[in-house]
């Protein structure tokens, strides 16, 4: 059997542009914030059930999917009312990094490659996550989409990515957990591209539906990466 990391030829990668959230941090904070927390506290505010509380914010959460308001705090603390950044505070002791991560990171720094992490997430939720765990220092930059003004899963996206950072398609490497996001980044012509599962420690690790088999070289931990 082919080891994942025999896949990847890192002598021809530069660059290795990296998500955050449920690709190197545990996704099971955020899952627990805005599936229990926020649905909590929004019943709290507005005397209704928490069952009810979550029917509601579920539908208003899946009609900016995709979108910037998405992963806005400020944006979610105005349309529920709610002080979304503090409460994150709250539950930070949550955000844990993803197993042998820190390994893999050192790899690359040792291995010379230029290090990005490009996320989806508010700027607000960056510094709390990077102020929790030690990994802010492996990266080159961070590559936001509210500073770029699309989300990962618009080409426009990478375009602008690539005009910031220099990379060049066929010696970059993304890891993402989001199939969206690989596809469109495929799409886009970036060569290497990798799916990892089990975003949330919690939950299963099967492949998303709607994938095609062997559609990604997927990988369950950051071991299965990492070389000499």
């Amino acid at each position: 059997m082919t080891e994942v990391r025999d896949i990847i030829e890192w002598r021809r990668v530069d660059h290795v542009l990296l998500d955050m959230d449920g690709t190197l941090l545990d996704k099971y904070f955020d899952d627990y914030f805005w599936e229990h927390l926020v649905p909590e506290k929004y019943a709290e505010k507005n005397n209704m059930t928490f069952g009810k509380a979550k029917e509601e914010l579920f539908k208003r959460y899946k009609a900016h999917e995709g979108t910037l308001n998405w992963t806005d705090l400020d944006f979610w603390s105005r349309e529920l009312d709610l002080d979304i950044p503090v409460l994150k505070e709250q539950i930070k002791h949550l955000i844990e990094v993803h197993p042998y991560v820190e390994d893999f990171l050192s790899m690359l720094k040792k291995k010379g490659k230029r290090i990005f992490l490009v996320t989806n997430a508010h700027y607000k939720s960056i510094d709390l996550k990077l102020k929790k765990t030690a990994i802010g220092k492996y990266f080159d930059s961070v590559i936001a989409s509210f500073d770029l003004g699309y989300p990962k899963e618009v080409a426009e996206f990478w375009r602008k990515a690539e005009e910031f950072i220099g990379f060049k398609k066929e010696r970059t490497l993304l890891i993402d957990d989001t199939v969206d996001v690989l596809r469109t980044a495929r799409d886009y012509g970036i060569k290497y591209l990798i799916l990892k599962r089990r975003p949330n420690s919690k939950r299963g690790a099967d492949i998303p539906k709607g994938v095609h088999e062997n559609e990604f070289i997927s990988v369950l931990e950051f071991k299965d990466l990492s070389t000499s």
